[in-house]
């Protein structure tokens, strides 16, 4: 039953899955692993107490593991609330599409619903369950490390700063428990320890010698050697990469950007996937909240510029630090292009909340002037985000005086008389190539009839939000591809802010309008006088447009209000005029909000494309919508693939052993023409030794005996008695035989037809397979034992030089001291 190393199994899954904590808001998924480990655990014992074969432990490990789950999430449809049923198993599979589903939706770290829970579960127990199956029943505790290693990457994969280094020492410390449980086992097989040495075995007719106690033999320098060269490898997988420069966000050690005043680049989070997961969020918990002595009322916090398109997802350019761009208490680069622009000096007192983690870049109204606040922060000049290389704004007060602008349509309108900037109109304008032409015709056709910039912004911010039939929509997938914001544009139109401010920003650049997008979060909700509280609710994105004279300006294409962005606001100077035909400030003709032309994609026309009922575009189930973004199966199957692979590698591995020891029967190719005779391999010895290592290859992998110890014929001898022979089969292991011995101790070796002993050897691969049952024959193809032998020689080779440069290295100090 392997109790001991059934537990060590359980144990290092448990510490593998330790690196899962970055996904998810609470620790409750921790106890429902715990409860998936206990019950693989509990149905590999099962299955290994009664003698059953291998292919059943899986088996019932997810039989348990099935058990446990419909104990926890299903009993109210199982029978007698253990038993899986249908019901039971259609409860789990639509209750595991709906974590799938919310996982989707949810940015790590995710709020652990019931949903979400099941598949953590699962997910842990099959780890357990490959666990259980390679170090435990098939005594394979090396590759069992291949399971625990995929709990690693999925953190990995959807986290920029991945796993921390407690968790992964965790997972490597319960690793390396599982093989020094393994390698005692495999020591402890040989029986009990020989205490006596032979001296002290008393000469004949001699009188013994009292008895004394004894004592184990001192294996404490060698079990010290392991435990150094275990702790060892996990500290050089955590500190070397430290080490490296460009692998840790802070340089060598942390100590890239010091004193020194070297650049440093910064690195953050995907901002927009921060924004999904605020906006998202069950609890809506509060961010901050601040003072503000805006009389006009507070402005938007912004957190980050996003000037990149690269023709998929907005993002902002690499931002080198340096010790210049520190606060230290003076005052932040004006904004840039605000020249004619109304402007009004604001004072906003700001408090973070202490649950707020990893908020490295500062929530300010644009655009500050200066920021006082304990701490390494720092300010983007050309962005003026400001931002800290190490801290984190949670639990933390600052101050910030900031120029709010108040520009006027007409100052807008009048944007022409000042020319851009190289560097804006180089930067903020680039459009991809693969931007698609639907998409630049539909920028001409939304601003069609405007003659400034400014109506062209306008038209652009009133199709989003009243002409063009679109609808705030929460569960929209965030864009991933060029071809999301094509949907969002043309077909869908359901979308979040990311979403409006996204493709307004486009279209802008299109129309030659230099634009990024703005992220952070509205003015939240007043609940004092003076003092206002923003929620994970009230995260936001829009474009911001510059226009000479009044610089980066804010537009508010998201529907705002009780069918959009609850708390988002339109700016006076991104609003029509004058109703009723008059002409508007910013030059073009006006159009009422009801006109049949206003939306350039309708045929029909009729204003805001609604559903055809009689309730409106509010009543339109979202549900019907999500384009496929329920329980897939995609992802299952190539996890399915994956470990079909990670399985098969062990076949693949004898296979191309195989190849390599035939390849040295090939005889050069002849240089003219000859008679055609049998090939002749061009080194006989090699030949003999190549045919007798593949044989005893075949052996092992068939589970048949072969001491170490025999002779070429003492080994076909043993083998001919216990596969009983034929004739053929004898004479063709006599042959394999024969040619290494006389491989062994003869200097002159006669020449060897390479495809007999190619022959003979498939002869009497034949008859290994014959004489064993059917479980042996598929576990020599598929999982041969030969292969795990040449990788544990490998590993023990290894671990012997690493021993030994250990061993010099300790004594280095001490040869250095006697020079």
């Amino acid at each position: 039953m392997r109790i001991r190393m059934t537990i060590m199994a359980g144990l290092a899954t448990l510490a593998g899955s330790a690196g899962l904590y970055p996904l998810f808001e609470s620790t409750g998924w921790f106890w429902t692993g715990l409860g998936s480990v206990l019950a693989v655990a509990g149905g590999g014992l099962l299955v290994r107490r009664f003698r059953l074969p291998a292919i059943v432990n899986p088996l019932g490990g997810l039989a348990a593991l099935l058990v446990y789950l419909t104990v926890v999430y299903a009993r109210d449809h199982a029978w007698l609330w253990v038993i899986p049923s249908p019901a039971s198993l259609r409860y789990l599979v639509d209750l595991a599409a709906e974590g799938w589903d919310a996982a989707n939706r949810y940015a790590a770290p995710v709020p652990l619903v019931p949903g979400i829970a099941l598949l953590a579960a699962a997910g842990v127990g099959v780890v357990a369950v490959l666990v259980d199956l390679l170090a435990v029943r098939l005594r394979r505790a090396a590759p069992a490390g291949l399971p625990l290693l995929a709990m690693y990457s999925v953190p990995a994969a959807v986290r920029d700063d991945g796993v921390g280094w407690i968790a992964f020492g965790v997972g490597a410390a319960g690793f390396l428990a599982l093989l020094m449980t393994d390698a005692r086992e495999h020591v402890g097989g040989w029986g009990r320890t020989v205490t006596r040495r032979a001296d002290d075995v008393p000469a004949p007719g001699a009188q013994p010698p009292p008895e004394e106690p004894r004592t184990r033999p001192d294996a404490g320098a060698l079990a010290a050697s392991g435990r150094r060269i275990g702790v060892g490898a996990v500290a050089v997988a955590v500190v070397l990469p430290m080490a490296v420069p460009g692998i840790h966000p802070r340089g060598m050690f942390g100590l890239g950007e010091g004193s020194g005043g070297g650049t440093q680049t910064v690195t953050t989070p995907d901002p927009l996937v921060s924004l999904k997961r605020e906006l998202t969020r069950v609890d809506d918990s509060v961010v901050l909240t601040y003072r503000s002595d805006d009389a006009a009322g507070p402005d938007y916090l912004r957190l980050y510029a996003l000037d990149r398109f690269d023709g998929d997802r907005w993002t902002y350019t690499a931002l080198k630090s340096s010790s210049k761009d520190r606060l230290s208490d003076r005052d932040i680069p004006p904004p840039a292009g605000l020249e004619i622009a109304a402007t009004h000096e604001v004072t906003t007192r700001v408090r973070v909340r202490p649950e707020v983690r990893n908020m490295t870049f500062l929530p300010v109204p644009y655009a500050p002037t200066r920021v006082s606040i304990k701490g390494d922060w720092r300010v983007h000049p050309a962005s003026l985000m400001v931002y800290s290389l190490r801290d984190s704004a949670g639990g933390r007060s600052f101050t910030v005086r900031s120029l709010r602008a108040q520009p006027t349509a007409a100052n807008l309108a009048s944007a022409g008389g000042f020319p851009y900037p190289a560097e804006i109109a180089s930067r903020y304008t680039a459009v991809p190539r693969n931007v698609p032409p639907e998409i630049r015709a539909l920028a001409q056709k939304v601003t069609a009839g405007a003659s400034t910039m400014h109506g062209q912004a306008v038209r652009l911010q009133r199709w989003f939000t009243e002409t063009g039939g679109f609808v705030y929509d929460l569960s929209a997938p965030a864009p991933q591809h060029g071809s999301d914001l094509v949907d969002f544009l043309l077909h869908s139109k359901r979308g979040y802010c990311e979403q409006y401010a996204a493709a307004m920003a486009l279209m802008a650049r299109i129309l030659g309008i230099p634009s990024r997008v703005a992220m952070g979060y509205t003015p939240g909700t007043e609940t004092r006088p003076g003092e206002w509280t923003v929620r994970s609710r009230d995260a936001h994105a829009w474009p911001e447009l510059y226009f000479g004279g009044s610089g980066w300006v804010r537009f508010e294409p998201t529907p705002s209000g009780s069918a959009g962005q609850g708390t988002a606001t339109t700016p006076v100077y991104s609003q029509p005029a004058v109703p009723g035909g008059a002409q508007r400030p910013d030059g073009s003709s006006d159009i009422p909000s009801s006109s049949p032309t206003d939306d350039p994609t309708s045929a029909t026309g009729g204003g805001p494309r609604h559903r055809e009922d009689d309730e409106g575009p509010q009543s339109a189930p979202i549900e019907a919508e999500k384009d496929g973004r329920g329980f897939s199966a995609t992802p299952w199957l190539a996890g399915t693939l994956l470990v079909g692979l990670l399985l098969a590698v062990p076949m693949l591995l004898r296979l191309v052993a195989r190849r390599r020891r035939w390849a040295l029967l090939t005889p050069p190719p002849s240089a003219g023409p000859a008679e055609p005779r049998a090939p002749v391999a061009a080194d006989p010895a090699g030949a003999a030794h190549a045919a007798w290592r593949e044989m005893h290859a075949d052996a092992l992998d068939h589970g048949l005996d072969w001491p170490p110890s025999d002779s070429p014929r003492a080994a076909a001898r043993r083998l001919g008695e216990l596969l009983e022979l034929d004739a053929a089969g004898s004479e063709a292991l006599g042959r394999i035989a024969r040619a290494e011995e006389l491989a062994r101790y003869s200097r002159s070796l006669p020449p060897a037809p390479a495809e007999r002993l190619r022959a003979d050897v498939r002869a009497v691969r034949e008859a290994f397979a014959a004489s064993v049952g059917r479980r042996a024959r598929w576990r020599a193809r598929l999982m041969p034992p030969s292969t795990m032998a040449e990788a544990r020689g490998t590993l023990r080779s290894v671990s012997g030089r690493a021993a030994e440069l250990t061993e010099w290295l300790n004594g280095l100090p001490a040869r250095l001291r006697r020079r």
